[in-house]
């Protein structure tokens, strides 16, 4: 099946289809992932349980809300999310991540509705799920605004969307091209384009032009002294995630 592509930027699909079978080697290409995955499920986790009232100490907590996680790679997030209960749709414009993570996820003896498509086509399909996870895709599309307008109309009424990106200011370019692309060469040259990073305050108007509700945003920190993340009310310099909500 070929993915609609609509808001799908053809030159950076083909930059993480090069890298797909890499996916969960943490210390391959996608290293930064593995060691930031930690501080994103924290956030992603304590923003579903606010949003629905779930109990994380339950032992499926997400059960009963439909989720999906578009821009899924190999399913470093749909993974533990579904461990947690939820029925997870991952979704990949990049056709060659969906094997990847199809078979990852049949080794880990999860149940995964994978599929090699786009946000507006599975909008156009009328899909609905109660929680949308956005990570690290927005800067990566043709239109920021039509996407997000996609994945406004994919939410359900009350539902939540979570959002992340990099900021677009000379300390994220040091940071995540300079740093992780040619220093440290976690990742390939030119995974990244500085121009299509969006500020917070960018982000928010986005999200609003688009009908959703920004009610909260948090940094992702890097501490190279105990080569850890952790999530930072001020510092959103760098990596970013925010939380939105649709009117019920």
């Amino acid at each position: 099946m070929q993915a609609p592509r609509d808001t799908v930027d053809p030159a950076e699909i083909a930059k993480f289809e090069a890298m797909a079978a890499e996916w969960w080697d943490p210390a391959g290409k996608f290293k930064p992932l593995h060691m930031l995955n930690p501080c994103r499920l924290d956030y992603i986790t304590a923003q579903i349980a606010g949003e629905f009232d779930r109990d994380l100490t339950a032992q499926q907590p997400f059960s009963g809300l439909r989720l999906l996680d578009i821009g899924c790679g190999g399913g470093l997030l749909s993974e533990p999310m579904a461990r947690l209960g939820a029925e997870v749709v991952g979704a990949d414009a990049a056709a060659g991540n969906i094997p990847v993570a199809q078979v990852h996820a049949a080794q880990s003896g999860l149940a995964i509705d994978y599929r090699h498509t786009t946000a507006e086509a599975l909008a156009e399909a009328g899909e609905q799920f109660d929680v949308i996870l956005n990570m690290e895709v927005v800067e990566h599309v043709a239109d920021p605004l039509a996407y997000l307008t996609a994945c406004q109309t994919l939410l359900r009424p009350g539902g939540l969307h979570i959002c992340s990106t990099i900021n677009r200011n000379p300390k994220s370019y040091m940071v995540a091209i300079v740093g992780a692309e040619v220093v440290m060469r976690w990742l390939p040259r030119g995974t990244h384009e500085w121009s299509k990073f969006i500020t917070p305050d960018e982000l928010y108007e986005l999200l609003s032009r688009a009908r959703l509700t920004p009610v909260d945003r948090k940094g992702f920190v890097f501490n190279p002294a105990t080569w850890s993340w952790s999530l930072s009310v001020r510092d959103l310099s760098v990596n970013y995630v925010t939380a939105s909500t649709k009117a019920a």
